[in-house]
């Protein structure tokens, strides 16, 4: 166990990680390959016009220009979507905690006195995966709730549960 004390100095290790779940591998791949079709498209779309205008280039040109556009702005965007697999979540009896990032993390804890519903959804590609995206909505008013994307369908489904659960507790306590 790491020492609470240390962690803020500097070189100290990250907690560990022992109770933090991440999302599975296909949904890593799901992720990536989403984004790399998204901005692959965008970047065919942004170079075809002014590349459709210019009259002194020839067609095999274009063609290239069009395919490093395509190859380029599909490796960014798988770049991009890879950034899923940096993301963590946990449930304790404090909460729901999200961390997300590698250089620079973003640690988000709700609180399960905090919670006001909680809801799944599942796309048309996330069901073909069998994954799910959870979305925990909040009383707060800065942060109004927070998204868990890329769950395994069978983990969002026993984490909304958990959560409802320790809702209608907190429900009964009042």
């Amino acid at each position: 166990m790491t020492d609470p004390a240390s962690i803020d100095q500097p070189g100290a290790t990250p907690p560990p990680t022992a109770d933090w779940h991440a999302p599975p591998a296909r949904a890593v791949r799901l992720h990536a390959g989403f984004l790399a079709a998204i901005f692959a498209l965008c970047a065919i779309g942004a170079v075809a016009g002014p590349l459709a205008a210019a009259d002194g280039l020839g067609g095999g040109l274009r063609i290239g220009l069009g395919g490093l556009a395509l190859v380029l702005g599909g490796g960014f965007g798988a770049w991009l979507g890879r950034r899923l697999r940096h993301q963590r979540w946990k449930l304790d009896a404090e909460g729901l905690w999200l961390r997300q990032g590698r250089l620079w993390w973003r640690e988000t804890r709700v609180s399960a006195s905090r919670v006001q519903h909680v809801d799944l959804k599942h796309g048309p590609l996330e069901r073909r995966f069998r994954l799910a995206t959870l979305v925990v909505h909040t009383a707060a008013v800065h942060l109004s709730g927070i998204t868990v994307r890329g769950l395994d369908e069978a983990d969002a489904e026993a984490l909304r549960d958990a959560l409802a659960r320790q809702l209608d507790d907190a429900g009964d306590a009042l």
